[in-house]
């Protein structure tokens, strides 16, 4: 008597060559000294954690990004710590190998030093993450960077825009253009470094002013709309897949999930509408 066949299911391809089993802190400077472009990507789920570490992404970041991708927020600035928390957690649960960064939201380490290492640490603990990012926009927050990297915690620092000061640049806007003003951006991220940073995210500044800064730094530099030279890229995951209304032009679409989701949603709704679903193969006799 013949086995019934089994329905195998289509296979995901492994990561690419030379993905690490556990990316850590360490690992980020080996690849900048070794030449090695860092992938980062946001998520916000324990699906798009996991799918981000099948892929073989080296970090998550855990954004306050979710206020507006997920949450429909208009800015990032009513993102709350109890937020940050739960979406951690979910991309913790997801994922398993991928370095796991999560953002302080606006708030919650300005205050001061003892704030921010409060904020840090719960979100590490209770969260999952394993270092935390902080908008590092000015040189008053080298105090806390380095209070923060003195108790253990992993900082990753941004500059350029710093969409928690949306409100004081005045809108979202390139920065860095005056020489004055680049001149400063190339020292903060110096400091930065001093600090005890293990990376930088640089945003929307021009791409000349980015290299200078990769190349004047030994930690290892992540760029969002800051041209190609910088030692990685970070971008939103709902810009890769496709689901954003309104992209930012230094985003590049990989696949159109806003019309795949309409098409599938239509696709469902009329089948419900002419009772074509559900069809014998998912009904329970």
């Amino acid at each position: 008597m013949s086995q019934p066949q089994q329905k195998v299911s289509p296979q995901v391809p492994p990561a690419p060559p030379g993905v690490l089993k556990k990316v850590r802190t360490a690992h980020l400077l080996q690849m900048k000294q070794a030449g090695r472009p860092i992938t980062m990507v946001t998520a916000y789920d324990a699906p798009s954690g996991a799918l981000a570490d099948e892929a073989g992404m080296d970090v998550i970041l855990v954004g306050d990004s979710v206020g507006m991708v997920v949450h429909g927020m208009e800015t990032t600035l009513p993102v709350t710590v109890d937020m940050m928390v739960m979406h951690t957690q979910a991309v913790a649960r997801g994922s398993h190998r991928t370095l796991i960064v999560t953002d302080l939201p606006f708030m919650s380490y300005q205050v001061s030093v003892e704030q921010a290492l409060q904020t840090a640490g719960r979100i590490m603990k209770e969260g999952g993450c394993a270092a935390v990012k902080l908008e590092t926009g000015s040189e008053s927050i080298l105090p806390t960077v380095r209070a923060l990297v003195e108790a253990g915690i992993p900082v990753m620092g941004h500059i350029g825009l710093v969409p928690q000061s949306i409100n004081a640049l005045g809108g979202y806007r390139v920065q860095g253009r005056d020489p004055q003003d680049a001149e400063h951006m190339l020292r903060l991220a110096q400091l930065i470094e001093a600090a005890g940073a293990f990376a930088i995210v640089l945003e929307m500044i021009p791409a000349p002013l980015a290299e200078r800064i990769t190349r004047a730094l030994r930690i290892p530099v992540i760029g969002i709309g800051a041209g190609p030279q910088c030692d990685g890229q970070v971008i939103v995951l709902h810009d890769v897949i496709g689901i954003t209304e309104h992209p930012p032009r230094f985003a590049r679409k990989y696949l159109d999930g806003r019309a795949g989701i309409l098409r599938a949603f239509r696709k469902y709704a009329r089948d419900v509408r002419e009772r074509s679903f559900p069809g014998p193969d998912e009904t329970i006799e």
